[in-house]
């Protein structure tokens, strides 16, 4: 099985790439919502470790927005309590996928938690700056600053870039996106 895994800012066309991949897609951030809604474990540690925000379950991502605003430091204690669940739920899709040609992994924090592997074909999906602000803006509960906080723990683009087999420049148009994604599939897939 092929894994192929998906690198680039926030909002960079990431998850949309992915989907036209036309594999079985794990994504991190929705099994994170997921987890907010599903997980009682997950939430009776995020309150235990954030007690002043974190007050009812399904867990609001207000409370965990108030947090992170509030102190930067609270984003690093919520990956802490998070992503070992968000793993798990990715071995189990590993997994179930195993006898597939290829899996697309679209996971915000691939290079920084050390789940690559050696043979993993890692796209970087590369975007203007300018035009991922104008989409960032127009989903529904855009925040700059908890954009910001993200964006920090995050490697740079250009160490994400430079870990990279492949880049893919995004214009954000369909058409394009389409037929960047069949030449990349032919050099993957050969």
């Amino acid at each position: 099985m092929i894994r192929i895994a998906l690198l680039g800012e926030i909002g960079s066309g990431k998850s949309y790439m992915a989907k036209l991949l036309g594999f079985p897609v794990f994504n991190a951030d929705e099994q994170v919502s997921l987890l907010y809604k599903n997980n009682r474990l997950v939430f009776k540690k995020l309150r235990q470790t954030l007690p002043n925000y974190i007050s009812q379950f399904p867990i609001n991502k207000s409370e965990l927005s108030r947090a992170i605003k509030s102190d930067k430091r609270n984003l690093k204690k919520i990956i802490k309590v998070v992503h070992p669940a968000v793993r798990l739920k990715m071995n189990s899709f590993l997994n179930k996928n195993k006898n597939k040609k290829a899996v697309v992994l679209d996971i915000p924090l691939y290079l920084e938690n050390k789940i690559n592997l050696p043979d993993d074909v890692l796209i970087f999906i590369d975007a203007e700056k300018r035009k991922i602000q104008s989409n960032l803006k127009k989903r529904k509960n855009y925040d700059p600053n908890l954009t910001s906080a993200l964006r920090a723990v995050q490697l740079s683009t250009d160490t994400k870039k430079k870990y990279s087999d492949i880049i893919i420049k995004n214009d954000f148009n369909k058409k394009n996106a389409k037929k960047k994604i069949k030449i990349l599939l032919n050099k993957i897939l050969i």
